[in-house]
């Protein structure tokens, strides 16, 4: 059997609001098998963007384990945290979080400047991954001179450039009209069939239907999990 891409085990993650205690994880316990898509749902305030920063390495549980490609997470430095989102993650945002100084080629190269991969090694693949999601002539653009979709197409580019064990998709159709959201769900869903493992929160149950897997939360623990048939 493969290593689970992700596996959580009794997750906690608590908040403090002044005097009030806010349980955003409880207990949470799943494991994300590799090549999986998955679609993690729930009501606002249900654990959904805590969760997925505790998929990507940007915060810390307060208890529990959560173990990636079979590596604990728990005892690593910030520095080596770092370097799991470097090497083992990719993250495709509502907001794109491009960097607007930066031409597509850069934005795409930049996980592997710092992954310390020579330029030329990194440019070539950049160029690469701009035809895969069919931006090959717009490498010189810089993001203000491309629209919402194409924006979109190079940050998922630049979330492929380190070739991660995990996709982590944050309502990635947020900020798209309904057309373009499709063809963001096409391209996400044809990575998951040629072996991503993506793990996507999302609010609106359309882009749901793309992912085979369905988790649905609520306190901070999972209210129903479950596969389509």
């Amino acid at each position: 059997m493969s290593t689970p891409a992700a596996q959580l085990e009794n997750i906690h993650k608590t908040y403090h609001m002044g005097e009030e205690i806010i349980r955003a994880l409880n207990g949470f316990t799943t494991t994300f098998e590799a090549g999986s898509f998955w679609a993690i749902m729930g009501p606002s305030g249900c654990g959904k963007s805590t969760l997925l920063n505790v998929l990507g390495c940007l915060d810390r549980p307060d208890a529990g384990t959560y173990h990636i490609d079979g590596r604990d997470t728990a005892a690593l430095t910030d520095d080596a945290l770092s370097e799991i989102r470097l090497k083992y993650l990719g993250f495709i945002f509502q907001s794109f979080n491009l960097i607007p100084q930066l031409t597509v080629a850069e934005n795409i190269e930049l996980p592997l400047f710092y992954l310390g991969w020579h330029p030329e090694r990194a440019r070539k693949r950049a160029t690469e991954l701009a035809d895969e999601v069919g931006l090959a002539g717009r490498l010189q653009h810089r993001p203000y001179q491309l629209s919402g979709g194409q924006q979109q197409r190079v940050a998922i580019a630049r979330a492929l450039a380190n070739d991660p064990v995990l996709l982590l998709a944050d309502e990635p159709t947020g900020n798209l009209d309904s057309a373009t959201g499709v063809e963001i769900m096409e391209m996400i869903s044809n990575l998951n069939q040629s072996g991503k493992t993506v793990i996507m929160v999302t609010h609106e149950p359309e882009v749901a239907e793309a992912a085979r897997n369905h988790l649905v939360m609520r306190d901070g623990c999972i209210e129903n999990i479950g596969a389509k048939p």
